[in-house]
């Protein structure tokens, strides 16, 4: 099965025009090697994946004739992401939503004089 289609099988993008567009910036390798979105994949490879700033690790059990449901991925990969990197996009969040809630507006008067206070220092 090609890679693309097999990411969207298992449900790891949403459709399969991004799962080809995913292989063709290179942000998939099997088994350390980047991949076209015509790679075929086999039982055993090992895929890496970065989407979200995220890099995925997936090993591969099984080929799934089509896409399979959220209950079934279980059966067809195995997720070897550490922990650590989702701990990292967390607080990759949190520093990005202390000061400003998006859609806010512009800065104030008094943001602007802290940003020039800032970064004068």
């Amino acid at each position: 099965m090609r890679i693309d289609k097999y990411l969207w099988c298992i449900r790891y993008h949403k459709t399969r025009n991004m799962a080809t567009e995913a292989a063709k910036k290179g942000a998939v390798k099997i088994n350390g090697v980047t991949a076209k979105p015509s790679r075929e994949v086999f039982p055993g490879d090992r895929i890496e994946l970065r989407k979200n700033q995220i890099n995925y690790q997936i090993e591969v059990l099984d080929i799934p004739e089509s896409r399979v449901g959220a209950k079934l991925v279980g059966l067809y990969c195995k997720d070897h992401t550490p922990e650590e990197a989702f701990e990292v996009n967390k607080m990759l969040q949190y520093s990005k939503s202390y000061y400003r809630k998006k859609g806010v507006g512009r800065p104030t008067k008094k943001d602007r004089r802290d940003l020039d206070d800032f970064l004068e220092n």
